[in-house]
């Protein structure tokens, strides 16, 4: 267990509870700023404390699954925090869901209410017969834009959808309620958010989430990032996603920090919010770097005020290169890998220390957590020494929902088996190689996938890479490359070249037996590669 301890300002309470205490002592302090215009910390209490009121009126309440299906939106963070003043359940759904995993999730959940973009309302609809839903709430995502943006607004923004019969309007729901909502007595340990996760395998499987597991992991990661209520935080990153979420929605409430909030990433809008607002802090993902770099214009703007750029490897990896290029380019900002953590914990297990930034590695435990690397017998390895990853906090889940068996499974004496393989070195630093379930077995060699994808992306020519094994009489598996060319390979890619110099750049049994070039990788909408695709 770390020694540092996690010192609480306002002591163990919802972090709701901390945004009503921020809407107290600095009510006109931007909580939101949604392209250009800013919610104020009492807005964002007052209107979440309606939206809790409107669900009680409906007979929702502790315990109950509300669903969320929209992108990032002030209504999002709206909508969140008046689930949980209620003692509801929060259920993020991907945007990205088409209409089978939309009905599988919320079937699963057995959601009591819905709150989805208008543009999303086909899918909704088109499944109701399936899967009914009490109370659907629509977003409009241009109710809260301001007259005139002086950040780029994505034009899809701008459309109203005609709302069906019996879905109610959002911003209509919570302008007419009064926000006066029911304030149960809620204990840290209940649950408050159900993330859906694949676990180590399976279906995905809603993973339960208590108050203490969001403030604990929130805490966490303000005092390892940094972050003070005099900070602007840039929240790009999908906020449904667990990392997303506490850079996007939790460290508000915790930090009284200001969130600039945006739809989706476009590069234009993050250096327009950068420089007019004066981003301090940015959680970002290593393809948005290189996207921002090569806006038109990215050179003209003003990115004096960004002191940090966290960045998590995904589509492509946060090299120290192109740390480097990203740093110079931002005013000589701080750059580096987010870390390792997983849904189950609500992540930030690992996470970098600011001061003793270590490439090739994710870092170093958190404040609390406990982190241990065990071999197939269940005993830990000798330090540098690979095996599965398990670790223990505060954050770990109380389990799936439904799911006994995958729970007894992955949750054990408290330690969560994460089905991955890392190693510690001798500093305590964490380097993640892959997944036990998708590690390939060459003439009884392991080889893990990320590992050879480190060193592929490595290759000018390569833009993207994903690595799987595939079935060989001789050899057992033998890797499978897909690669998405750069704009610096030639026409046609040469295939020889690569293999040639994967040969002189990795272990024999490493280098890919089969080479395949795609168009893109298959991806979940926060950009985490979906190998299982791969496969056919």
């Amino acid at each position: 267990m770390s020694p540092t301890p996690i010192d609480y300002p306002l002591g163990e309470q919802p972090l709701h509870e901390y945004l009503r205490a921020h809407a107290r002592h600095q009510p006109d302090k931007p909580a939101i700023v949604w392209y250009g215009r800013a919610l104020s910390y009492a807005e964002l209490d007052r209107m979440s404390d309606a939206f809790a009121q409107t669900l009680h009126d409906v007979g929702v309440g502790p315990g109950d699954r509300v669903a969320l299906f929209l992108q990032n939106c002030p209504q999002y963070l709206i909508a969140h925090f008046g689930i949980q003043k209620l003692g509801a359940i929060v259920s993020p759904c991907s945007p990205m869901f088409k209409a089978h995993e939309f009905a599988y999730q919320v079937g699963d959940l057995g959601a009591k209410a819905l709150v989805a973009a208008d543009h999303l309302l086909p899918i909704v609809m088109s499944v109701r017969e399936r899967v009914a839903v009490p109370h659907v709430y629509a977003v409009r995502y241009a109710d809260l834009l301001p007259p005139d943006p002086p950040v780029q607004v994505p034009p899809e923004l701008l459309a109203r959808m005609p709302l069906p019969d019996g879905v109610v309007d959002f911003g209509e729901a919570v302008a007419d309620a009064h926000p006066q909502p029911p304030r149960p007595v809620l204990s840290m340990d209940e649950v408050a958010l159900m993330t859906y996760t694949s676990g180590t395998t399976g279906m995905p499987k809603g993973a339960m989430l208590s108050y203490r597991n969001a403030l604990y992991k929130t805490a966490v990661g303000a005092q390892m990032f940094g972050i003070r209520a005099e900070d602007t935080m840039l929240a790009v990153a999908p906020v449904y996603h667990i990392a997303g979420m506490i850079c996007g929605v939790t460290l508000l409430a915790y930090t009284g920090a200001t969130i600039v909030l945006l739809n989706r990433m476009d590069p234009i809008a993050v250096l327009q919010s950068i420089e007019r607002f004066r981003v301090t802090w940015w959680y970002a993902m290593a393809p948005m770097l290189e996207a921002a770099m090569k806006a038109p214009g990215a050179a003209e703007f003003d990115l004096s005020s960004l002191k940090t750029t966290m960045a998590t490897s995904f589509g492509i990896k946060l090299t120290q290169e192109l740390a480097e290029r990203w740093s110079a380019f931002a005013n000589d900002c701080l750059v580096y890998e987010a870390g390792y953590g997983l849904s189950e914990t609500h992540t930030n297990d690992v996470l970098m220390p600011r001061d003793a930034v270590r490439w090739g590695t994710n870092g170093v435990p958190g404040p609390g957590v406990e982190l241990r690397i065990l071999d197939e017998a269940g005993e830990p390895v000798p330090v540098g020494e690979s095996g599965q990853i398990v670790v223990r906090s505060q954050g770990v889940f109380h389990g799936y929902w439904n799911r006994p068996e995958a729970t007894t499974e992955v949750l054990r004496d408290g330690w969560v088996h994460t089905g991955d393989i890392g190693r510690l070195d001798a500093q305590g630093y964490l380097s993640f190689i892959g997944r036990v379930k998708e590690m390939i077995k060459v003439s009884g060699y392991s080889v893990f996938p990320e590992e050879v994808e480190s060193i592929l992306i490595l290759h000018p020519d390569v833009a993207q890479v994903a690595v799987i094994g595939v079935p060989d009489a001789d050899k057992g598996e033998v890797v499978k490359a897909f690669v998405v060319p750069s704009a610096a390979a030639g026409d046609p890619f040469d295939r020889d070249a690569l293999l040639a110099w994967a040969r002189e750049n990795m272990s024999h049994y490493k280098v890919p037996r089969q080479l395949e070039l795609l168009d893109a990788l298959p991806a979940t909408g926060t950009g985490k590669l979906l190998r299982r695709l791969l496969r056919g």
